[in-house]
């Protein structure tokens, strides 16, 4: 697991070079986690947590080497699959407001938006952006 999580990390940094990444330990500490699942490798990979009856997608990243070739839509439709097995009936998550790749691929696997966080996203350039709350049944 901790290959996996070093690999996880790294394209997570990647990803997300404007805001704060997450390290190898932390995905280590939520692949650990019996409520969190992944799906993927590390050139593109979601994470996600299924508590009682909601989904959380906690991340999707794909390394900028992997990018518009459909991977990300493959492990969202995934992610839903595996969602509903588990028992989950909605299913949620926060993306940047300005994330607008992001955006266009939750929209089109049916998500809409239910709330924003204002300012939630901090970026390394002292800029912020809303986080944008989507949500779906599942």
């Amino acid at each position: 697991m901790s290959d996996l999580a070093a690999a996880l990390a790294a394209t997570h940094a990647l990803a997300f070079e404007d805001t704060r990444s997450w390290s190898a330990d932390e995905f280590r500490s939520l692949l650990a986690d019996p409520s969190v699942f992944h799906i993927g490798d590390a050139a593109c990979f979601l994470l996600a947590r299924v508590v009682l009856d909601e989904a959380e997608i906690l991340t999707l990243a794909t390394h900028p080497d992997s990018r518009r070739q459909g991977r990300a839509a493959a492990a969202l439709g995934l992610f839903v699959e595996k969602a509903a097995v588990r028992g989950a009936d909605t299913a949620f998550l926060e993306v940047a407001a300005d994330n607008k790749a992001a955006l266009a691929l939750y929209f089109g696997g049916g998500f809409t938006e239910v709330a924003r966080r204002r300012d939630y996203y901090r970026r390394q350039d002292g800029t912020a952006a809303d986080a944008v709350i989507l949500s779906r049944p599942l």
